[in-house]
C-alpha cells in the first residue's frame, strides 16, 4: 500500500523509526515540514535530558497533538527552505532537539535538527 492511500490512523500506529521515515518522504515531496504554536510561540517538549520542538509531516497530523494542555494551539506550516536556513541553526544555537513525529503515546525519535537535515537533503549521484 502507498503512503498517500495510508490514513492517519495507519502511520501514527508505525513505529517511531517508521514515523521518521514517513516525515521524511512527505516533507521532501510537500516542501514543507508542521509544528504547533500558540501566543507564546512554538511548542516545547522536554524529555529527561533534552529540550525538542516537535515537527509533524502534515497540519493533520500535528492538529491531533493540540488537545488537552494544547488544545490552544494552531499547526504552523514552515517552508523547507526556511526549515533549512532559520530553523536547523536557530534550533542548534538554542541546544535544542527534533522530536520526529510524536503521537500522544510517544514522543518519536529525537534528533539533533541537522540530522534530520541531512535525512531532507537530495541524494547526490556519485
Amino acid at each position: 500500500m502507498s503512503n498517500q492511500r495510508k490514513s492517519l490512523a495507519q502511520i501514527t500506529a508505525l513505529t517511531p523509526e517508521g514515523r521518521y521515515d514517513y516525515l521524511v518522504e512527505q516533507v521532501k515531496e510537500h516542501k514543507e515540514i508542521w509544528t504547533l504554536q500558540d501566543n507564546d510561540g512554538c511548542v516545547m517538549l522536554t524529555t529527561e535530558d533534552e529540550d525538542c520542538i516537535p515537527m509533524w509531516p502534515s497540519e493533520e497530523a500535528a492538529a491531533l497533538w493540540a488537545v488537552d494542555d494544547w488544545q490552544d494551539c494552531q499547526p504552523l506550516s514552515i517552508p523547507l527552505n526556511e526549515w533549512e536556513e532559520r530553523w536547523v541553526s536557530g534550533m542548534e544555537d538554542d541546544e535544542l532537539m527534533v522530536a520526529v513525529f510524536p503521537v500522544q503515546d510517544d514522543l518519536g525519535v529525537v534528533v539533533q535538527p541537522w540530522e534530520l537535515q541531512q535525512r531532507l537533503q537530495p541524494k547526490t549521484k556519485h
